[in-house]
């Protein structure tokens, strides 16, 4: 969807910071749930509809859908739950909510609260008929969301796993798949007990690469990755587990086959993704005369080297660009976690990217994840401006000692450059804005 009169021209009096922030709310707006369910809700089955979801969209998307639903269809029957991040469901368009339960966990380390509201979801689809539908509501934040350890292992030992996983910075797609294999309701498993209702999944795509099994661990798609692939990543990255955990990896086989009938009638479709959020950015910006470069969707990698890399990107095309140019890029980062301090991907990147760019004049840069929370802090990422760097070494703000404890939110909170703007209720990833402006006569 298109969102370009939102965004004004750029010349000698904008405001780039002010520019920058309306580029990323075009760039949210396009992936929120409001404006992605009204057209794809299909017609009431003959028997019920039970709506089941997770992730941090997972409120907002089960908001719209009943909005819609009491529009369209107000006699149809229709019940479910859905759970969601801590804040990002207990206010807002999430309250609107009277037929959907909305529930609340945490986020990214599980809780006992996840595990009651998948232990529910489970209970909510079983007994169901053939004639009764499951709409699954699926987005980004899921599998921590909704966790269900399988039998004999614990909430202690996922919480564990999930806490080594997140330190040694592996990527979402290998976080994902040993999720996935000690869990007793993700890789198809809700859906297998749903069977033989017929499950429809909309996704929200947090997943570098939108790979629909990925989003939140697939609880409603068959999975063709094994317990074996799960053993390799926790080798991988040298993270020690119990030897139950160990035991289960290596016995497993209670995962769905992607053959099994429990999904002949399944449906599932991808509403949103870092692209789109891109694609509308990238709209608006041409449509106020900026060239705009877009990198991809789907980066990875450490965050930090990422943002070092896209400054040599920015000073070489300032060397050559005579017109304003907009380098965009999405995907997930990761962080290697080496000190105490305080940041997400987001900060950090930025963090890479400010410190290699020394002040370079006409060089402005945004990142936040479109979830609005980046990591675990109250911000949704930062922003910079070539004078912040005069104003850094003014106060002794040194950003590889920043970088060296993890530490990028207390820089840009020091410059008073975060982003707040509390949960957005939707996630595709991250969203990173680089300005270039022509060097002046």
């Amino acid at each position: 969807m298109s969102m370009t009169s939102d965004l004004p021209s750029l010349d000698s009096t904008t405001d780039v910071a002010a520019w920058l922030r309306k580029l990323a709310d075009i760039a949210v707006t396009a992936v929120h749930p409001d404006s992605l369910i009204p057209d794809l809700l299909p017609d009431p089955p003959p028997g019920r509809t039970v709506v089941v979801g997770a992730g941090k969209a997972a409120a907002s998307m089960a908001a719209a859908l009943e909005r819609t639903w009491q529009a369209r269809c107000p006699d149809a029957p229709l019940s479910g739950l859905v759970v969601t991040r801590y804040g990002h469901g207990s206010h807002g368009q999430a309250a609107e909510c009277g037929l959907v339960e909305v529930l609340e966990a945490s986020h990214p380390m599980p809780d006992d609260l996840g595990e009651k509201a998948a232990r529910r979801m489970l209970e909510a689809v079983e007994g169901l008929a053939e004639e009764d539908r499951v709409i699954a509501l699926i987005s980004g934040g899921g599998s921590a969301l909704m966790t269900l350890p399988a039998e004999g292992i614990s909430l202690a030992d996922k919480q564990a796993i999930n806490r080594e996983l997140l330190r040694c910075g592996a990527p979402i797609g290998q976080m994902n798949t040993v999720r996935r294999h000690l869990s007793a309701i993700k890789g198809g498993r809700l859906a297998a007990a749903a069977h033989p209702a017929q499950v429809v999944t909309w996704l929200i795509s947090d997943i570098p690469g939108d790979v629909a099994t990925q989003i939140a661990s697939g609880p409603t798609l068959p999975d063709r990755s094994t317990p074996a692939d799960a053993l390799r990543v926790l080798e991988r990255y040298a993270i020690e587990v119990p030897a139950h955990v160990r035991q289960h990896l290596e016995r497993d086989r209670s995962a769905p086959s992607p053959d099994d009938e429990a999904f002949e009638r399944d449906d599932s479709v991808i509403l949103a993704r870092a692209h789109d959020a891109l694609d509308a950015a990238r709209q608006a910006a041409e449509a106020v005369g900026v060239t705009v470069r877009v990198l991809g969707d789907d980066l990875e990698g450490e965050a930090r080297e990422l943002g070092r890399a896209q400054a040599r990107m920015a000073l070489e095309a300032r060397e050559e660009t005579d017109a304003p140019l907009l380098i965009l890029s999405g995907g997930e980062t990761s962080v290697t976690v080496r000190g105490e301090g305080r940041g997400g991907r987001n900060v950090e990147y930025l963090l890479g990217l400010f410190g290699a760019l020394e002040g370079e004049p006409g060089i402005h840069a945004l990142a936040i994840d479109t979830d609005g929370i980046d990591g675990s802090e109250d911000n949704a990422g930062a922003l910079f401006a070539p004078d912040d760097w005069a104003r850094a070494r003014e106060q002794g703000l040194e950003p590889d000692d920043y970088l060296s404890r993890n530490d990028a939110y207390t820089f840009f909170e020091t410059l008073d450059r975060l982003i707040v703007t509390g949960p957005t209720r939707t996630n595709v990833n991250d969203f990173r804005a680089i300005l270039v402006l022509p060097r002046t006569p």
